[in-house]
C-alpha cells in the first residue's frame, strides 16, 4: 500500500486533569500501553503527553487503513501500540519556527514505534515538542520516501485550518510534482484526494490539524518525478 497518515496534537489545548484520569485514558490506551509507559523509561515524558502521543499514533494509522479499508471503525483500544522507543537524550523542546518541511526522519529526534491492528502491523514515527505531536504511519519500517510537514496558523476555526492545510500541501506537490491545476477533495469516506484537472492522482496523503496547528503527508515510494523521466 502507497498509503500515508498521520495526526497532529496541540499540547497548549488538551485537557491535563482528563487525561490522567483513568475513565478516560483507557478509553484509548490498552493495560499493556499504560504498562509500557512505565517500564519503558518514559520518565521524562508527562503521562498527559504520554495519552495523547498514543492517541496520535492510533488515528495515524487508522488513518493509513482508511484507503484500503474504508469501512474500517476507529477503536482506539484495538489499535495497540507494541512497542516504542524513545531516542536518547529526549527531551520535550519548544518548535521555536512557524512551519517544517522534511522527507523521512533521519535528522529528527523521533519515537518510534510499532502498531498493530488485527493482522496488520504498521511503524510510526513521532515528533514531541512541548507544544505539539506529531505522529505519521507507514507499512515499512523506511520512512525516506515519507514527505511530512506542520505548519502553525494564525486562526485555529475549522474553516481556516482547512484551507491552510490544504494550500500547504498543494503547495508542496506543485513544487515536487508541477502540476497544472491541484487542488485536494474529500472521498465519500472521507479521506483526502489530491485531484489535477478535476482527475485523480495516485498520491495518497493524510492531513490533520489541531488548534493552531496543521500537518500533511505523503509517500512517493513509487513515483518518478519529472526531473527523473
Amino acid at each position: 500500500m502507497i498509503n500515508s497518515g498521520n495526526d497532529i496534537i496541540s499540547l497548549d489545548a488538551i485537557n491535563i486533569t482528563l487525561a490522567k484520569r483513568p475513565q478516560f485514558y483507557s478509553k484509548i490506551l490498552t493495560d499493556a500501553e499504560v504498562a509500557l509507559y512505565k517500564k519503558e523509561g518514559f520518565a521524562e515524558m508527562p503521562f498527559e503527553h504520554f495519552v495523547w502521543l498514543l492517541w496520535s499514533i492510533k488515528e495515524s494509522a487508522f488513518k493509513f487503513l482508511q484507503r484500503n479499508h474504508p469501512f474500517l471503525i476507529f477503536s482506539p483500544t484495538k489499535f495497540v501500540v507494541k512497542h516504542l522507543w524513545m531516542p536518547l537524550g529526549f527531551s520535550e523542546t519548544k518548535f521555536n519556527k512557524s512551519q517544517i518541511e522534511d522527507t523521512g526522519f533521519d535528522d529528527q529526534m523521533v519515537l518510534k514505534g510499532i502498531i498493530t491492528i488485527e493482522s496488520d502491523v504498521l511503524f510510526s514515527r513521532s515528533l514531541v515538542y512541548q507544544e505539539l505531536i506529531v505522529s505519521v504511519v507507514n507499512d515499512q519500517s523506511n520512512f525516506k520516501n515519507t514527505w511530512w510537514g506542520i505548519k502553525l496558523i494564525d486562526k485555529p476555526d475549522p474553516q481556516t485550518q482547512s484551507r491552510v492545510v490544504r494550500k500547504f500541501l498543494v503547495d508542496k506537490l506543485q513544487r515536487l510534482f508541477h502540476f497544472d491545476e491541484l487542488r485536494i477533495a474529500k472521498s465519500p469516506h472521507g479521506y483526502p484526494l489530491v485531484l489535477n484537472r478535476n482527475k485523480e492522482v495516485g498520491i495518497s496523503v493524510s492531513l490533520s490539524h489541531h488548534d493552531h496547528w496543521v500537518a500533511y503527508s505523503f509517500s512517493t515510494a513509487r513515483y518518478s518525478f519529472p526531473n527523473e523521466q
